[in-house]
């Protein structure tokens, strides 16, 4: 038997366009995915899944998360047939749309698969791997979930010429932030062909809309690691209203973020794919992160609280 482990993530800015090489400021989140992997008898594998969720998150993934699993086997050249497994799954990381639960869940199997059958992966053949896993859940994935979710802390992620880059982004002191799921399960991978007929439909808008979030991320960045979080909140916000224009938030996701700004919050906006999943709330101090979350969980959403940043 054997378990690997993959974190959670929100990201800052730039969620839905990475593959249009428009840089992302991700961060992992110390809630995390347990996968435990087992030789059983029998053919093939079967799946324990043991996940808090939000409701019927799980169900409406149930497919992706079978041909995830698939292609993750295919990849690492296991076979089942001949070495029957089980898989479980668990940890204290919420599986909702928005948090990376799909990319904590591919980096946990691969390294639970890669110690069960004494592979020596590489972190770097690790992240290739679950990489793969995330095709079925996002059509083409980026790369960006599941980067945060096998290094860790806070990341500009992005692609140039196709390829994978990522550095990390210091900043003076950790700091807190709240997310808040809206209830709504996205369905990621119809979220490329919604973006698709944006660009269709009116190019030159799209395009200056994504020019404008490629700018405001490095300018995040570069607050970030002055530790300005006024400013950083402040470009959030900005960002927010950009992705209400291009319809990638919704209803509930909005009553989030100016609940949150209400109760003192510095910024807010949606975080992963959108139209669902969850909203992020920049909340430093613990006070503060309390208030926020206090007043969404009186609503009775789901929240995590959460510290990122800081030297590592």
């Amino acid at each position: 038997m054997a378990s690997g482990t993959g974190f959670g993530k929100t990201i800052l800015i730039g969620d839905q366009f990475v593959l249009e090489e428009v840089p992302a400021i991700v961060s992992a989140i110390s809630f995390e995915t347990v996968t435990t992997v087992e030789k059983t008898e029998g053919e093939g594998w079967i799946l324990e899944d043991n996940r808090i969720e939000v409701p019927g998150y799980k169900e409406k993934k149930k497919e992706q998360q079978a041909r995830s699993i698939d292609r993750i086997l295919e990849v690492m050249n296991i076979d089942v047939k001949n070495n029957p497994i089980k898989i479980s799954v668990g940890g204290s990381l919420l599986a909702g749309s928005g948090v990376g639960a799909s990319a904590a869940s591919c980096v946990s199997l691969a390294r639970a698969l890669n110690e069960e059958f004494n592979l020596g992966y590489s972190i770097e053949e690790i992240n290739r791997v679950a990489w793969q896993g995330e095709f079925p859940y996002h059509g083409i994935a980026s790369g960006v979930d599941n980067t945060a979710s096998t290094y860790g802390g806070l990341l500009l992620f992005y692609l140039k010429n196709k390829q994978q880059n990522f550095e990390k982004i210091p900043t003076p002191k950790p700091f807190e932030i709240v997310l808040a799921n809206s209830g709504i399960t996205a369905n990621t991978a119809l979220l490329d062909v919604f973006t698709e007929q944006q660009k269709k439909d009116n190019p030159e808008l799209y395009w200056s809309r994504l020019k404008a979030i490629t700018n405001q991320a490095y300018e995040m960045k570069k607050v970030l690691e002055a530790g300005d979080l006024e400013n950083v909140g402040r470009i959030m916000s900005e960002n927010h209203k950009i992705l209400v224009e291009m319809e990638m938030s919704h209803e509930i996701l909005d009553h989030l973020c100016k609940k949150a700004l209400d109760n003192g919050a510095f910024g807010a906006k949606v975080t992963g794919g959108g139209r669902g999943g969850y909203m992020v709330a920049l909340t430093p101090g613990e006070k503060l992160q309390d208030k926020v979350a206090s007043a969404f969980e009186k609503e009775g959403y789901k929240v995590i609280r959460a510290t990122i940043g800081g030297m590592r």
